[in-house]
């Protein structure tokens, strides 16, 4: 056994590093400018990945790659225009190599009692959130599983855990997503693809502040029921999804972790 100062290493030890290390991987983030997904690309490139983040807003995407290095790069596209994702996969491949990981993190939400939803409204959010999340995975997938090889993760939701009022659409949405994972870990593990979910709790970002600000009964019952008694970091989500992106994650498929302050078995 190899020796350090005098103490004895662990042969686990020597590689522990390495396998969290995200060193010469390309990572595709929707939804990558801001919030969650902005941090996932954030600690991605710091575990040594390089990124392309996804969104609408260029200047915003613009920001966000300038704040992340050289390691990041930006593709203008709407996740919603399904017509457009095989040939934006394309592309990305085709100037930035094979995408070893793909994050879908783009989604949006609807807080409305569910007798007030309309089909319109419900149909939005599934478009999003289920819809194009599922048209990304299949043009990602089809080329991972060619070259034998791929990490695909999930953003879920607390919403999918258990009754939030208000979130009809969305915990539809989110619902949806967790039996994805599984039927897709069963469908491409045997070809080296591994299938993920990380199911947020409350999470600090500028958008849940304000809506949690604008609804106190509904921040008040979040904490409560939260045994760590605080929110979440943008980052906590950041450092799950590197994790289940490397290799120290290798035998992990078909799971949904939350990072959740113990909200999912609060009482």
């Amino acid at each position: 056994m190899p020796h350090l100062n005098g103490h004895a290493i662990h042969p686990c030890n020597l590689t522990h590093q390495n396998s969290f290390s995200l060193e010469g991987r390309l990572a595709l983030i929707t939804g990558g400018g801001t919030g969650i997904g902005l941090e996932i690309a954030r600690c991605m490139t710091d575990a040594g990945a390089n990124v392309i983040i996804t969104g609408r807003r260029e200047e915003v995407l613009k920001a966000a790659v300038d704040s992340l290095g050289e390691a990041a790069h930006y593709v203008v596209n709407d996740i919603g225009d399904l017509a457009s994702i095989e040939d934006m996969v394309a592309q990305i491949e085709a100037e930035h190599g094979p995408l070893d990981i793909v994050v879908n993190n783009a989604g949006i939400n609807l807080k409305k009692p569910a007798l007030q939803v309309t089909d319109e409204e419900f149909h939005n959010i599934l478009h999003t959130n289920l819809n194009s999340v599922f048209a990304l995975t299949r043009a990602c997938a089809r080329r991972m599983v060619a070259r034998q090889s791929g990490v695909i993760l999930m953003i879920s939701s607390m919403a999918a855990y258990y009754g939030i009022d208000r979130v009809v659409a969305y915990a539809a949405s989110k619902s949806a997503v967790e039996g994805m994972v599984k039927v897709l870990a069963s469908e491409f593990s045997g070809a080296n693809v591994r299938v993920n979910a990380i199911a947020p709790g409350f999470i600090e970002t500028e958008m849940s502040r304000t809506a949690m600000n604008n609804d106190p009964d509904r921040r008040d019952r979040a904490m409560r029921r939260t045994p760590m008694g605080k929110f979440g970091q943008p980052q906590d989500i950041g450092h799950a999804a590197v994790f289940l992106a490397s290799d120290a994650a290798r035998y992990i498929t078909g799971a949904s972790l939350p990072v959740d302050g113990g909200n999912s078995i609060g009482f």
